[in-house]
């Protein structure tokens, strides 16, 4: 399998990995621009523009969009995250040509018909009303605002309802004219593709677009705080949020080693500690996510409001213990965990596309892949004890409760039995 990236002169990449043997590819553009690209009168407008984009454009109404990919058994989709938009679909060998010509047709020609963008409306309204009904989707939201508040990386990506119900044409236009410039564009595919041919059509159906500057997203300052929402749930949500490396910081390895080896599966610590030899939760896990600037490593937990208060001073307690006696094993098979989860995943062309686009927005470049295996490698024990320690002693910290949680210390005590 070989990579190769392409850069049109008016800044466009295009990146491609051919997978032999395979008779479909994943195809995409990833848009280097989401939530936190957003002032606060746009908040919620990228992941708008994302739904819009398939309501119709100058040569395709909404049903012949869907049409066109789904008469040849592919798919079609997008997503909106804090830092990218993306928009893609899956299809056979020789309908490739096909399902670059409908993305590049969604996001140079949309109409944005306002009777559309009405209808759009409800369907975003009713997906805020849906998030907001499920508490272990919401709370992370409220985690991401206490831990980054006043800041665009900390709010919804959906939007308020109503700023949401505000937007209009011009808005969605404004959006697209700052953030949709060619050099903020990356084209990726992987699977059955040929990459001069995809770079030819390419120049096609985005050379002729005019460079410009970029717009350049606020610098993240995690500052941590506490959000506490008291309901009558069946179960009390926890989420505990610390400041962590992002995505370019040598220490991003080992924070994800730490975080596997302290919640990221069934022999990991919290889960079990606080699950199989107590019966605090059904479900605790932690995970590290980054962004180009910061990152966190998080917690959750779903349990019973008697439990609240003991589950929490646990999962402190788990973590400096894991900072003091963190095993060689126990690194070892979080290493190995880490080396089979993207190794695995990778034999999917859609997540092959995903990390070639990925990469050139962090790196410009894709780095092999035995790179990335080597730098989980290198990742020793003294390293992530020492992440650890810095993580529990020192790290900014944001804390998201929800349900019957009347009994979850505050964040304040919390802070105080992290350093006793």
């Amino acid at each position: 399998m070989t990579v190769q990236l392409t850069t049109l002169s008016n800044g466009f990449r295009i990146v491609t990995e051919e997978m032999p043997g395979l008779e479909s590819a994943a195809i995409g553009v990833w848009v280097t621009a989401g939530g936190r690209h957003e002032r606060i009168e746009q908040n919620g407008i990228a992941h708008f523009l994302e739904h819009m984009a398939f309501k119709g454009t100058e040569t395709r109404s909404a049903l012949q969009i869907a049409e066109a990919i789904e008469d040849v058994g592919g798919y079609i989709n997008a997503y909106t995250s804090r830092e990218v938009t993306a928009y893609y679909a899956r299809v056979l060998r020789n309908d490739v040509e096909l399902g670059l010509d409908v993305i590049a047709d969604i996001l140079r020609n949309p109409v944005f018909d306002p009777r559309e963008i009405d209808i759009e409306r409800g369907v975003i309204l009713q997906e805020i009303g849906q998030a907001a009904d499920t508490p272990d989707d919401v709370i992370f939201d409220w985690l991401q605002e206490s831990a980054y508040p006043g800041q665009a990386i900390g709010r919804t990506i959906l939007g308020e309802s109503g700023r949401v119900s505000s937007f209009t044409e011009a808005d969605l236009k404004t959006f697209v004219d700052e953030h949709y410039g060619p050099d903020q564009l990356i084209l990726a595919a992987a699977g059955a593709v040929d990459h001069a041919k995809i770079v030819a059509q390419a120049e096609q159906l985005f050379g002729d677009m005019t460079a410009r500057p970029a717009a350049v997203a606020d610098a993240a300052e995690f500052r941590g705080g506490e959000s506490r929402k008291i309901k009558d749930l069946e179960q009390a949500h926890l989420a505990l949020a610390f400041e962590s490396p992002g995505y370019r910081d040598p220490s991003f390895y080992a924070a994800q080693v730490y975080s596997t080896a302290l919640g990221g599966g069934m022999s990991s610590r919290l889960f079990q500690e606080i699950r199989e030899k107590r019966g605090l939760c059904y479900t605790i896990f932690a995970q590290t996510g980054a962004y180009c600037d910061t990152g966190m490593t998080t917690i959750y937990a779903g349990t019973s409001g008697a439990e609240i208060h003991d589950l929490t001073h646990l999962t402190i307690d788990e973590m400096k213990r894991a900072a003091e006696d963190m095993s060689c094993a126990e690194v070892a098979r979080a290493r190995a965990q880490m080396k089979a989860g993207l190794l695995m995943g990778l034999e999917s062309p859609s997540a092959r596309t995903e990390r070639l686009a990925r990469m050139v927005q962090i790196w410009g470049e894709v780095p092999p892949l035995d790179d990335t295996i080597s730098r989980i490698d290198s990742v020793t024990t003294g390293d992530v004890r020492a992440f650890g320690e810095d993580l529990v002693r020192q790290a900014p910290a944001a804390l998201a409760l929800y349900g019957p949680v009347d009994a979850a210390p505050e964040l304040a005590a919390l802070q105080e039995r992290r350093v006793a």
